[in-house]
């Protein structure tokens, strides 16, 4: 975390939700071109009410509610981007950016490349994002690989209302556009936030807890289902480093490789389905470096498996790994076994 003159050093408990909320409220207060665009976000206050009553701190004209249209609303933010402003356009459900893939990928990502870098887009987009919630197939997915695999994007998922923060803020300075994946379950989770103004810097990842015998690299929820897998493999004399990825592009490899080096072992967590997802890159990451040589056992990765989320309860949590699964990956992976 960078923090500014302007932050604290006496954070305060907040919730992720609330975080993220006094991050856009400092943001427009601070710079005029901010706008906060999507769908109910105004007196509705954001499907999972995030934007709160901002609207009526800032009025219509910038904190602005749009028609019921993921694509039209997200080309109206590429298209302030590209004017100057520096739109926050929240998304209902991550799952809808299926509907707005034709601005996000073939526009927001690319137009600074095509124009021969006379423009940039600093859209920040957000999405809430993952399972848990009873919401089914359609509105719990977790798609951050897809927008990671986009050159042009960058593709943050934070953990902690601390990130949450940070994190958003420093997407706002950034002249690229910024992907921001935020889990639903996190939401009411609280955590200490520094007050005031400071950046959380993209692509850099944060060691959680330190170890020796192997290191588990997670993203977003799964951060804290590693945790606690973490707490009791140390029952069993067996001691993970938790790495928390934070930024899926550009993702940190110097964080995971010399923490690879050190443990000799690697296991990747992450929501999304296992084929093709976060932790496939960071598997091949450390497979194509020098760390491949210190490895002492074949990499394991633990992914949501392959299916649709399901609307039961108990289904939906057997299709994404849970802390015990990551326990019984850790003790496989100390012992050798696959």
């Amino acid at each position: 975390m960078g923090l500014t003159a302007e932050a604290t050093l006496e954070p305060r408990e907040l919730s992720y939700a609330g975080a993220i909320f006094e991050a856009m409220d400092i943001a427009l207060e601070r710079d005029e071109r901010v706008v906060l665009m999507g769908e109910d976000i105004g007196v509705y206050g954001g499907a999972f009410q995030v934007t709160g009553d901002l609207i009526h701190k800032y009025g219509p004209e910038r904190v602005i509610d749009t028609p019921i249209s993921e694509l039209g609303g997200a080309g109206v933010a590429v298209g302030a981007a590209l004017t100057g402003l520096r739109p926050i356009f929240e998304f209902q459900f991550s799952d809808f950016a299926a509907l707005a893939m034709e601005q996000i990928v073939n526009q927001a990502a690319k137009l600074r490349f095509m124009l021969g870098g006379a423009v940039s887009v600093p859209v920040v987009m957000r999405f809430p994002a993952g399972s848990g919630t009873g919401a089914a197939a359609q509105h719990s997915q977790s798609i951050e690989a897809w927008l990671g695999h986009v050159p042009g994007l960058k593709v943050v998922q934070p953990s902690t209302p601390e990130d949450a923060k940070g994190l958003l803020l420093a997407a706002l300075e950034d002249p690229d556009p910024v992907m921001i994946f935020e889990h639903k379950l996190l939401y009411k989770s609280k955590g200490a936030v520094p007050e005031g103004h400071y950046t959380t810097p993209v692509g850099r990842a944060a060691v959680r807890r330190t170890g020796k015998d192997m290191t588990i690299v997670a993203t977003s929820l799964m951060v804290h289902k590693a945790l606690a897998a973490a707490s009791e493999l140390a029952d069993d004399g067996i001691d993970a480093e938790v790495i928390d990825l934070r930024t899926v592009r550009p993702m940190d490899r110097a964080t995971v490789l010399e923490s690879v080096r050190n443990t000799g072992r690697l296991l990747c967590v992450y929501e999304g389905v296992k084929t093709l997802g976060v932790g496939a890159e960071v598997s091949a990451m450390v497979a194509e470096s020098d760390a491949f040589d210190f490895l002492d056992a074949p990499i394991l990765r633990l992914g949501g498996a392959e299916s649709p989320i399901p609307y039961s309860p108990e289904l939906e949590k057997a299709v994404v790994p849970q802390v015990p699964g990551i326990v019984a990956a850790g003790r496989d992976l100390a012992e050798g076994r696959r």
